[in-house]
């Protein structure tokens, strides 16, 4: 696959891994959507199948060129320093966004959500008694996820530890939104704000020679956390990776169709026109982060009246489809030059 990459599609690939590394921050959304849509899916799940036994024994023994060619490195690189680069910018900008025009970028999502079913379904042909059962299973299992209640934050390092093997599932399954599970199991702040954010403080002292913070209870106490979460997501990553490419291979048609019946099920989690419910302490206050932001306990829905402002979101909506529909010409243009 390496050979036939051209430079363009190094870039998008790039592009790509910016796209998935932001779906998987904001609730509700699925990287492996962007994933699937975008035609990487099974390359993606395949090269992280490849991160076994022998790929160790390999960089043990220091073949790191036959290391890095066996896992399909390149391809790995360049997606992961997209995922990388959003979760630190694209990410950022999506905070904001969903801070000051939340209904509006839930619009865009839902469309991009509805061009993803289409996308998926228009070269599915293989419908019979046992794919329309996993479709329903799969519908059912997605809707169920967002009217779960949420727990209580906990710290303690083994359930970070599953919280990081849990939180992949959105990226190897699409449909599942691996940060929306963090909210239901309450480590969402914990693992994706706090310790991400004593991280960044953490750079920025080593950067101006300060390595007072070794002292430091807390943030100490943060970045163990941040690497608990870091090795339980690496090892969801490839754990789950090897399970779906050995469903994929023997179970394909079945697997996606309960992957569309995901995706249609994660429309409900992803509604525009919903209403965010805080977590509260024992008197009734706001619970805040450490940014000061209260935090989310989970989300309300409604249908909304006729106005400009439902117009406006449903004009979003058009935009979300149209941007799925454009990456699906780009791919089709992309198969035939490689044709």
């Amino acid at each position: 696959m390496e050979s036939t990459r051209t430079l363009s599609d190094k870039i998008f690939l790039i592009l790509k891994g910016l796209g998935m590394g932001a779906a998987n921050k904001v609730p509700g959304i699925s990287g492996g959507v962007v994933a699937f849509v975008a035609g990487f899916y099974e390359e993606f799940i395949y090269s992280l199948r490849k991160i076994n036994a022998k790929a160790f024994k390999l960089l043990i023994n220091g073949r790191f060129k036959s290391f890095y060619k066996y896992v399909n490195g390149r391809f790995l690189g360049l997606l992961f320093f997209g995922m990388i680069v959003s979760y630190f910018s694209i990410s950022k900008a999506l905070d904001y966004l969903i801070k000051y025009y939340e209904l509006y970028v839930w619009s865009v999502f839902f469309g991009m959500i509805i061009g993803s079913i289409y996308y998926i379904n228009k070269d599915f042909k293989d419908w019979n008694y046992k794919t329309y059962l996993s479709l329903f299973i799969g519908i059912v299992l997605g809707m169920s996820v967002s009217f779960l209640s949420p727990a209580k934050e906990n710290d303690n390092l083994w359930f970070v530890f599953f919280c990081g093997i849990i939180s992949v599932s959105g990226m190897t399954l699409p449909g599942f939104s691996g940060s929306f599970i963090l909210i239901l199991l309450g480590n969402y702040v914990l693992l994706l704000v706090e310790s991400v954010n004593a991280l960044f403080d953490t750079f920025f002292d080593i950067f101006e020679w300060d390595f007072s913070f070794i002292h430091n209870f807390e943030r100490i106490r943060m970045l163990k956390v941040l690497l608990v979460f870091t090795l339980g997501s690496l090892t969801g990553l490839i754990t789950f990776s090897h399970l779906l490419s050995y469903i994929l291979k023997h179970y394909k048609s079945i697997t996606i169709s309960t992957i569309i019946g995901f995706i249609i099920g994660s429309l409900g989690v992803v509604w525009p026109w919903k209403k965010t419910i805080y977590k509260l302490n024992e008197t009734g206050q706001f619970i805040f982060d450490s940014r000061g932001e209260k935090v989310i306990a989970n989300y309300k829905r409604y249908i909304p009246e006729l106005g400009s402002e439902t117009y406006y979101a449903i004009a979003f909506i058009v935009l979300g489809i149209a941007i799925v529909l454009a990456l699906e010409i780009y791919g089709q243009k992309t198969r035939k030059s490689h044709a």
